[in-house]
């Protein structure tokens, strides 16, 4: 059976491993080993000559994990927010409130976090009244649209004619002083898709005029470090929450609800949590496998950005044991696996068979089991619940993705140094977005459809943009960390590489790749009624982009190796209980 591994002898004329096995294997194991078929591993010890990721144990103890215990998940509390939710639709439907107010506080719901309980009055009021009034208010007209394009309304950035001067070449001067105006319009400039040249003039000019305003003015400041429209609901609404609530026009009721649904959510999440991490701690990937990364409450708080709505329990709880499985394969292809057991693996991956498994090492097996386990898993729930076979289709994405691990090693142990263009069209592959949106797409769909299938597993536009922002935002992140353990170069190293860019430059240019991206992304979501995707799946594929925006915004490595700040907005949304 050893005999389906591809020829590698040609890779003699490349010495170079992966810096960290330099450390600590000796010249004879740098050269791709024998066929690994008679490999036999202890059951908790890996051979010696091994690398290790470096990567510190994880912060959160799995007993502490399984005490927790809210009150909140009481009924009583659930009457509390009931009565409270019926108070602020009202506000909502008022007649005699202002239309500028209402715009306002929609815009707070959804900042607040509580924005889910208020879907059909929010989509009442744009129904009614979803054609733009030109106002000569730039602050105004700037909120509808940018309320109405995120609503799925279609808009035309026209309605900002009206501020440009005479020749139409720019916005008229005297709007620099109008800061509140300014900062909306800035906004609203990131909910454009290609070929919109006014709001591409508005993000200059907004932007010009406002960097001037960044010492002074805080909601300046939160604006021009992230936009609105790139921010993810959940873990952000705990930050907000202690804005608002030290702002003069606050509403009582609001924020009370705000404060009060948190602590609700906290206590759904901490249940889901639990769940989750019951099965890694029975699963055992991390003392099997004791080189990757134990974090299964950091794979647990990216659901918490992706799936919004209360009623996806299910598909977060889903959606962690993916997260944890795309890393541990990851750290298997970066970490530990020789070349030929990566080429072994990928052969008995694209096979999808239990008789197969029986070529690979014993970590693999285990590795490999729990994912065939899984899958199949989750193929049954699908056939259950809508009453369709998914498992070609969820194979096909895992055998993807695995495919594209193994470019990636090739490009390493070969030494090639790929162009960005060369990269990106494996990265956005290999960053391990597409299992994740195939297996939300069979969840999220009500009635399966063969144009939604197809459309989803040829990687139709939105998945595309969605996994490409994921790999972009990881890079910007992770890059200069994993190159330095000993990896194929990411977009930073590929474009400085390919232009003799700085770092700087380089950042720069990614940075523009992601809004020109999420352009793409703005125009499949103002597709919606036409799209062969559920709105739930829309929004999905946006927030996947925007939770790695999020975790990775400080260029650093919020997850692996588990950055301070996320750490902290992390246990402020699963552990600490909101006052």
């Amino acid at each position: 059976m050893c005999s389906v591994i591809m020829p590698i002898n040609h890779l003699h004329n490349y010495s170079h491993t992966k810096s960290s096995r330099l450390r600590c294997v000796d010249a004879s194991s740098r050269l791709p080993r024998p066929p690994p078929c008679s490999l036999q591993l202890t059951d908790r010890h890996m051979q010696t000559g091994r690398p290790s990721g470096g990567y510190r144990p994880a912060i959160w103890d799995f007993h502490y994990i399984q005490a927790l215990n809210s009150e909140y998940k009481e009924e009583k509390q659930l009457v509390r927010a009931a009565g409270m939710i019926a108070q602020v639709k009202k506000m909502l439907l008022q007649e005699q409130v202002v239309c500028i107010r209402r715009l306002e506080l929609i815009d707070e719901l959804r900042r607040l976090g509580i924005s889910f309980h208020f879907h059909h009055e929010i989509a009442q009021i744009f129904n009614s009244n979803n054609k733009h009034t030109h106002e000569r208010d730039l602050y105004s007209t700037a909120l509808r649209f940018r309320l109405l394009r995120q609503h799925g309304f279609t808009v035309s950035q026209e309605v900002f004619d009206c501020f440009k001067n005479d020749k139409g070449t720019d916005f008229e001067p005297s709007l620099c002083d109008d800061t509140k105006g300014l900062v909306q319009l800035y906004e609203a400039s990131f909910l454009s898709v290609h070929g919109e040249e006014t709001l591409d003039l508005a993000r200059e000019f907004a932007t010009k005029f406002l960097q001037k305003r960044i010492v002074v003015d805080d909601e300046v400041e939160r604006a021009l470090e992230w936009p609105t429209h790139w921010r993810v609901q959940m873990p952000n609404a705990t930050s907000f929450i202690d804005a608002y609530k030290r702002r003069a026009d606050m509403n009582p009721i609001v924020l009370g609800l705000a404060k009060l649904d948190i602590n609700i959510v906290q206590a759904q999440f901490q249940q889901e949590l639990k769940e989750t991490s019951r099965w890694w701690e029975r699963l055992g990937l991390v003392k099997e496998l004791p080189f990757v990364r134990d974090r299964i409450v950091e794979c647990y708080y990216w659901t918490t950005g992706v799936l919004e709505h209360r009623q996806h329990g299910y598909e977060r709880i889903m959606l962690t044991k993916i997260n944890a499985l795309i890393t541990t394969i990851d750290d298997v292809f970066d970490i530990y696996a020789t070349f030929q057991e990566l080429q072994l693996f990928t052969t008995v991956i694209r096979r999808w068979d239990l008789e197969s498994m029986k070529q690979l090492p014993r970590y693999m097996q285990i590795c490999y089991l729990a994912l065939y386990n899984f899958v199949n898993e989750m193929a049954y729930d699908t056939l259950k619940d809508k009453g369709f076979n998914s498992i070609p289709f969820l194979r096909k994405e895992w055998v993807d993705l695995i495919e594209a691990y193994l470019i990636e090693a090739k490009w390493y142990y070969k030494g090639h140094k790929p162009s960005l263009e060369e990269y990106l069209n494996n990265a956005w592959i290999s960053i391990g977005g597409i299992p994740i949106l195939s297996h939300l797409f069979f969840r999220l769909t009500d009635s399966i459809e063969e144009e939604a299938v197809e459309s989803m597993h040829t990687y139709h536009d939105i998945v595309r943009a969605s996994c490409t922002i994921l790999r972009l935002a990881n890079d910007l992140g992770t890059s200069l960390d994993e190159v330095e353990r000993g990896d194929v170069p990411k977009s930073v190293e590929c474009y400085m590489n390919e232009e003799n860019a700085s770092e700087r430059e380089a950042r720069e240019h990614l940075r523009s790749l992601i809004e020109q991206i999420w352009k793409t992304m703005n125009k499949e979501m103002m597709m919606a009624p036409d799209s062969p995707f559920s709105k739930y799946f829309l929004e999905t594929a946006a927030n996947l982009a925007r939770m790695a925006q999020f975790i990775y915004q400080h260029e650093s490595d919020g997850f692996g190796m588990q950055h301070s700040v996320i750490n902290k907005m992390l246990r402020g949304l699963l552990f600490d209980r909101f006052d």
